[in-house]
C-alpha cells in the first residue's frame, strides 16, 4: 500500500510524551518487517460480487524478517478481553515463544491466514523444516469490520495473506486503511492500523520497544487524547445503533531488549494500560488481546538444541521504564492509526460514511 501523506500525531504538535525511534514504528526494533495487503471495492469493483463494499485486508509482521534459519523469540501474551482469537496463543503462554510471522486480519479470515503462515514457513525454512518432523503453530489475530467490509462474503485467501507476508520489508509502515486494518473503526471514526516507537536506554545502552495495534475498539464518549476528553466534544456522525462496545484491538509489541517470557507477559498486560489513555474500559464485546516478543538472546528451536540453555534478561527492577514506554507507544500508536485513516462508506447501511478524524479540530481541542 501506499504510505499516507498525512500527519501523525506527533506531527500534529500533540504532547504526547517520549522519545521515539527514527521511524516511531514497530520496525525501528532491528530485523522487524510489516506488510501489507488490501482488498478494496472502491479501486477493484468486481471484488463486491454480492453486492457489499469490500473493504478489507491483511498485516503480516517477521518477528525475524527473512531468516532461512527458524530462530524462535520469547514472547508473552495477555487477554484483557477474551471477545477474539488469536492462534497460538495457548503455547506461546506456556512454551514462552514463538516461531514464524504474525498475521492481522477480519474475523472470518483466521483460516486462510493461517494457512498462508504454516506455508511461508514450510517454504521459508525448507528442508529444516521437514527433515526435523517441526510443525507450525503461528500467530494469526482478527478483529471484526463488517460494518464497512463484506465480511461474510470470505473474501481473504491465503494468495492475499500470502501477499502480505511477501510484501514485508524494515522501513515505514503504512497506517490507517491498511493492511488488517483497512475495514476497522475506532472510538467511531475510521481506525484500523498505527504504530510508534520508544527509545529505552539501559546503563549506557539503547533498547527500542515499538508497538503495532489494529485498532477496531472504543466509542466516540470515551476518546481521550492527552489527557483531554475531546470525544464528547466531536459528536458529529457517530455510527447509527453503536451504543455499546463491539470492536476490539490487537496490540503487537517488540523490543530488542533481553526479556524472559514471564517479563513479556507482564510487559503486555502493560498494553491494556496503553489503550485505556485513549478512553476505553475494554467492552464486554470487544476482544482486546496482546502480545509482546523479544528479538534479543536468540536461539534454535528447542527441538533442535542441547538440554541446557542460557540467556541475559532484565534485571526486574529496571522496569518501569520498560512499562512505561509500551503505553506511551501503544496510546500513541492508536492515535496514529486515527490520524492516518481515510473516509469510508459503510457497508450497511449503504447511505452512511464513516469518517475519519478532524485533524484540525483535533488539534484545536487538545490544545485549547
Amino acid at each position: 500500500m501506499t504510505l499516507p501523506c498525512k500527519p501523525r500525531a506527533r506531527a500534529l504538535g500533540l504532547p504526547l510524551p517520549g522519545t521515539p525511534g527514527p521511524l516511531n514504528a514497530i520496525t525501528d526494533v532491528p530485523g522487524v518487517e510489516v506488510g501489507t495487503t488490501e482488498l478494496l471495492s472502491s479501486r477493484e469493483p468486481a471484488l463486491a460480487r454480492r453486492g457489499i463494499q469490500v473493504q478489507t485486508g491483511v498485516t503480516a509482521i517477521l518477528p525475524r524478517g527473512r531468516d532461512p534459519v527458524p530462530r524462535p523469540v520469547w514472547a508473552g501474551q495477555f487477554s484483557l478481553n477474551g471477545n477474539g482469537e488469536m492462534t497460538g496463543a495457548h503455547w506461546i503462554r506456556d512454551g514462552g515463544w514463538l516461531a514464524g510471522p504474525i498475521l492481522l486480519s477480519n474475523s472470518h479470515a483466521i483460516g486462510p491466514c493461517h494457512g498462508a503462515a504454516v506455508r511461508w514457513m514450510i517454504d521459508t525454512y525448507g528442508a529444516t523444516w521437514e527433515d526435523n518432523h517441526l510443525w507450525a503453530m503461528p500467530v494469526v489475530a482478527e478483529t471484526y469490520d463488517g460494518v464497512l467490509n463484506d465480511i461474510n462474503g470470505l473474501h481473504v485467501t491465503e494468495d492475499h495473506a500470502r501477499a502480505a507476508l511477501d510484501a514485508a520489508r524494515p522501513g515505514p509502515v503504512a497506517e490507517g486503511n491498511s493492511g488488517g486494518g483497512a475495514g476497522m473503526i475506532c472510538y467511531e471514526f475510521k481506525g484500523g492500523t498505527g504504530t510508534a516507537s520508544r527509545r529505552v536506554p539501559v546503563e549506557g545502552q539503547e533498547f527500542t520497544l515499538g508497538a503495532l495495534v489494529q485498532a477496531n475498539h472504543g466509542l466516540r464518549p470515551w476518546l481521550t487524547v492527552a489527557g483531554r476528553p475531546v470525544g464528547p466534544q466531536m459528536p458529529e456522525d457517530r455510527i447509527t445503533g453503536m451504543t455499546t462496545e463491539r470492536g476490539s484491538i490487537i496490540v503487537i509489541l517488540a523490543t530488542d531488549l533481553p526479556l524472559g517470557p514471564g517479563q513479556l507477559e507482564r510487559l503486555a498486560r502493560r498494553a491494556a494500560l496503553g489503550i485505556g489513555r485513549g478512553g476505553t474500559p475494554g467492552g464486554n464485546n470487544s476482544g482486546d488481546i496482546f502480545l509482546a516478543f523479544s528479538t534479543a538472546n536468540a536461539m534454535p528451536l528447542p527441538q533442535l538444541s542441547g538440554p541446557w540453555r542460557q540467556m541475559t534478561t532484565l534485571n526486574d527492577e529496571r522496569l518501569d521504564p520498560v512499562y512505561l514506554a509500551a503505553v506511551e507507544a501503544v496510546d500513541e500508536a492508536v492515535l496514529n492509526a486515527l490520524c492516518a485513516a481515510e473516509d469510508v462508506p459503510l457497508a450497511r447501511p449503504a447511505t452512511g460514511i464513516c469518517r475519519a478524524i478532524d485533524t484540525t479540530r483535533l488539534q484545536a481541542l487538545v490544545a485549547g
